[in-house]
């Protein structure tokens, strides 16, 4: 396979990859699916987990994932890039895009590391209040349920952040090794051609 069809089957996944993590950070915007909480925390009260604020998903995962997968999709036209300096351009969006993924992954552990901000209360905290429960707990809530129960309102707001922060944290994985992966597709395009025949423009 010349690194042209390679950089097409790169291209594919980071779009679909990045679709998925806009619309998981959109989501984490509006738990329990409502809106109330989002116009809240506008208005000054604090209701959104403060990693969402972040957008992880929407800058890192999203927009500076999307933006090199267009430019290598763009040189994997025909199969066959147009030219060696497309693939060396390739090697810098793809670095834009390995940038992006650490941080949507950093962001995503942080999330899933302090949990959720959520109107909560405990046996040690008997009067609810809304806070960040699980900050300290060094990520010991991911295994004890029983602990989940400590958040109120809004409703089932563990699960909520865990599947999505989660789906994040899959999803940058998968585009931190998928822009590696062009990086040197990248370095082959440049220093051994593309198709084998380097496509030059007429005269």
């Amino acid at each position: 396979m010349c690194t042209g069809a390679c950089s097409k089957f790169i291209a594919i996944p980071l779009y679909v990859l990045a679709a998925v993590s806009v619309i998981c950070n959109i989501m984490l915007f509006f738990p329990d699916f409502e809106t109330i909480y989002a116009e809240e925390d506008r208005e000054g009260e604090a209701r959104i987990t403060e990693e969402v604020k972040y957008m992880g998903g929407l800058i890192g995962g999203g927009a500076m994932i999307l933006i090199p997968a267009i430019h290598i999709h763009l040189t994997s036209a025909k199969n066959c890039c147009a030219n060696r300096c497309g693939m060396f351009l390739s090697i810098g969006f793809a670095a834009v895009g390995v940038v992006g993924a650490l941080y949507s992954l950093s962001v995503a552990g942080v999330g899933l590391a302090n949990g959720p901000l959520c109107f909560w209360s405990n046996i040690e905290n008997p009067i609810p209040k809304w806070g960040t429960p699980f900050l300290n707990s060094n990520g010991s809530y991911l295994t004890d349920q029983d602990m989940w129960a400590w958040c109120k309102i809004p409703k089932n707001i563990v699960e909520f952040n865990l599947g999505l922060f989660s789906t994040l944290l899959v999803a940058a994985s998968i585009q931190l090794v998928l822009c590696l992966v062009q990086m040197i597709n990248g370095l082959f395009g440049c220093l051994c051609g593309t198709c084998g025949k380097e496509v030059r423009p007429p005269h």
